[in-house]
Parts: C-alpha cells; structure tokens; sequence
C-alpha cells in the first residue's frame, strides 16, 4: 500500500490564508531595518557542520542533539542551519566586509533542528536576525533593542517584557565558573541527568535549566552578575542607562545565560506569557569573540534573532480581523465578447491602479454565479461587461460592500472613476494629460 505523502514532522506548510500575517512581520521588519540603517544580506542554508562547532558549541544541545547533519557524495560533513549568526560572520569574513569597516546587517529565512515538536517550536522554524559589527559600546547595544521595541509596538504587540543580563568577558566567566562548579559538586545529589553531564563540559548552561526540581538549587547559585569584571560592569551600567533614557523598560535577571557559547557581556530575552513554555520571541546578546574564533580579526559583535512562527502567534492574538488581501475590483465578464474583452480590460485597470488586486472572472458562468463569486473575493467593486456593454465601450460599477447605485462609464473613463472610488484624492494622471 502506497504511504499517504505529508509534511515532515515538524515542517509546516503556510497556508495563503495564514501568510498575511507572516507578510505584516516581515514588512515591518524590513520597514524599521532601513529606518535604522541595516542592509539585508542572505547566506546559505547549508553550511559546513564545523562552522556550527565551533561557534555554537560542541556542549550544547543544538550540536550534540538537534543539528541536521549529513556527508555529502564529496566527503564533506555538512550541516542545514540551526542558526543564522554564524553563517552571517563566515560570510563577512570571507567576503572582506569587516576590514577596517562597521556593518549593520539583517537577514531573515528558515533554521533547522531536530526538537520536539511543540506549541511554538519546530524543527523547520524562521528567524529574522539583526546584527551589528566593529562597534565596542554599550550604546549598539541599546540600539538593536531598541529596534526591537519599536517592532513590537509597530505591530501592536504589548504582551512582551526585556529581561537582560551581563555574562562579563571570557576571563570573568572563567572565574564564575570555578566557584560555579563548586556550589554545584557541593549539591551534586540535587542535579538531574542533563545537569550532571554539563557539570564539567558547560556549567552556565545548569542555570538556564527548564527543570522545575532545579529551581531552588538554580535560585541559590551564585550570580555571575556579582563577580563580573569592572570594564563589563561599566559597560553593563551605561547599558541600563542608555534603555532607560529610551524608555524601555529592562529586568535585570542574573540566571539569563542564553544557549550558545558565543556570547560575552550583554545579554537579552524578550519573553512573553502568552505562548505557554515557548516564552522567548526575540533573544540576543554580544559576541564579541566569535569573529576571531572563526578566522578573522578581533570584531566586537552584537544582535538579535526573532522567532517569527512566535511572533505570528502574537500577532494572530493581537489582531485577530487581519485577513487575506481582498481584491479591490472583480470583473464579471458575461458573453464570449465581453470574454474577449476582459482580459485587456483588466490589464489597463492594472496599469493604472498598481497593487489595488483587479481579479478577473474565470470559467464563464451565468451573471448570478459570477456576482456570487465577485461577492465572495471580498472585493469592493464590480466591473460589469456583457456583449452588449462590449459593443458599446462601457462597462457598470457596482458597489458590493453598500447600497451605492451602480454606474456606468467608459472604457477611457473606468480608471479615474474607479481610482476616486477606492483612492479618493489622487489621480491616475491617465485622461488629464499631466
């Protein structure tokens, strides 16, 4: 018996119904990155699995459990991208992009790993990133952030609060990490299996622990936060004051780690309580080392990623009405002439008014069903042509969405009158000879 063909688990179709919502994220997004200044740029989707090593790290979950690996017919081991920040700083580097230059940069597209499928995680999931090279301050900082809130209110999104913190530099962390591990070989008893096996590979990575019987142990750690040293402690201040001389609020939470290796002082999550466990929908933080770790010269580094699937939830809860693009005109074409007749027609109405939608009747059909159809596109008007108002150059306006008497008009006519319709104020600059 031959296997019904689905989607793989965790890999989602969008649905053209689905999309308009994808579309308002996406286009804010791309809105508010040239406001600031951020140029996109686009890296592959398959990627050496060394480049994912070396940055993300060989104890985390993404690369001991989640990375989709594979041998090419070459030879090389290659992996689908769990992340996009990685690619990003191969790519400036091979590319020269950050030799004696500053980059402000964006990119956005599917990511890749092997989880549990749930409410708000997938093993194909798309994040848009924001990242900003060669620039050392804390002032960067608190503008990628502020991006990000911007974002949020473009979008009319308010259930979402910034919880930030500092891990310090690698040789403060190193510090942590030894009177760290001490508290928690003292309690060793207490930790569970994942925490056991992170003790001596990634220690930090105990205190972003989702295991509600490691809360009190996790509670009573020491706080990075208290033994970081005085560059990142002024950094991190000045930090603090610069959001709140944005008006941001932020809460200091000194177990914020973050998953990946990578990062050095500030750090950030913006969390919601609406979308259940899956509370982060935007995270980031500095790395300011991982330039130089993957071959190119010392870079101070820092960004963001958005989920998009969580930020479409949001957005889904926030503005429930927002629907598919309706048509604005729908012809109703009645008799072979009118047929013939339609498709022009409706391409002179395109021409004149880009990006409104002008659908045109397909598949014949009597005036009733095709009125039910312009009906059912959701469309504003309809233009009416039979044979008869073929012969004659003219088609009727209907309004479909009031009780406006209909109108008949030209041909030459029919833009302008449609453009005072659906634009009031402006002109198509088609008849007037301007």
């Amino acid at each position: 018996m031959t296997r019904k063909l689905q989607a793989i688990r965790g890999m989602n179709d969008l649905l053209a119904g689905q999309l308009p919502y994808w579309q308002r994220v996406e286009a804010a997004a791309r809105e508010l990155f040239a406001d600031y200044g951020y140029r996109e740029m686009r890296v592959p989707l398959v990627e050496h699995a060394e480049l994912f090593h070396r940055s993300i790290g060989e104890h985390t979950d993404i690369v001991e459990k989640e990375m989709y690996s594979f041998e090419d017919r070459g030879g090389d081991r290659l992996s689908l991208r769990p992340e996009a920040t990685a690619g990003l700083v191969r790519a400036a580097i091979e590319h020269g992009l950050l030799h004696n230059q500053r980059q402000r940069v964006w990119t956005s597209g599917p990511m890749f790993r092997h989880e549990r499928p749930q409410q708000g995680r997938y093993r194909q999931f798309h994040q848009i990133d924001c990242e900003a090279f060669g620039y050392p301050g804390p002032d960067i900082d608190a503008e990628i952030i502020q991006i990000s809130a911007r974002l949020w209110r473009k979008l009319g999104i308010r259930d979402v609060a910034l919880s930030v913190n500092s891990l310090g530099t690698p040789e403060s962390r190193a510090r942590y990490r030894a009177v760290l591990v001490d508290y928690l070989a003292g309690r060793r008893p207490e930790l569970d299996a994942d925490s056991l096996r992170r003790l001596e590979a990634n220690p930090l990575r105990i205190l972003d622990s989702k295991n509600p019987a490691m809360r009190s142990l996790i509670d009573g750690a020491p706080r990075l936060i208290d033994h970081l040293d005085d560059g990142s402690r002024r950094h991190f201040d000045r930090f603090l004051e610069l959001l709140a001389a944005c008006g941001i609020d932020a809460e200091v939470d000194p177990r914020l780690v973050r998953g990946l290796d990578y990062y050095t002082r500030t750090v950030f999550e913006w969390r919601t309580t609406a979308l259940g466990s899956q509370d982060a929908v935007c995270s980031g933080g500095r790395y300011d080392g991982l330039v130089e770790l993957l071959g190119g010269e010392p870079t101070p580094a820092v960004g963001w990623a958005l989920g998009v699937e969580r930020v479409v939830s949001l957005l889904q809860a926030a503005a429930p009405d927002t629907a598919a693009a309706a048509p604005a005109v729908y012809l109703v074409l009645s008799g072979e002439n009118a047929e013939r007749a339609g498709l022009a027609l409706a391409e002179r109405l395109r021409d004149a008014l880009p990006g409104a939608g002008i659908l045109a009747n397909m598949e014949g059909g009597s005036f009733k069903a095709q009125l039910k159809r312009a009906d059912r596109s959701g469309a504003a008007y309809a233009v009416i042509v039979g044979d008869d108002e073929a012969a004659r150059g003219v088609a009727a306006v209907k309004s479909l969405r009031d009780g406006a008497a209909q109108q008949e008009c030209s041909w030459n006519e029919l833009p302008h009158r449609l453009q005072s319709l659906l634009r009031p104020g402006e002109s198509t600059g088609s008849n007037d000879g301007r």
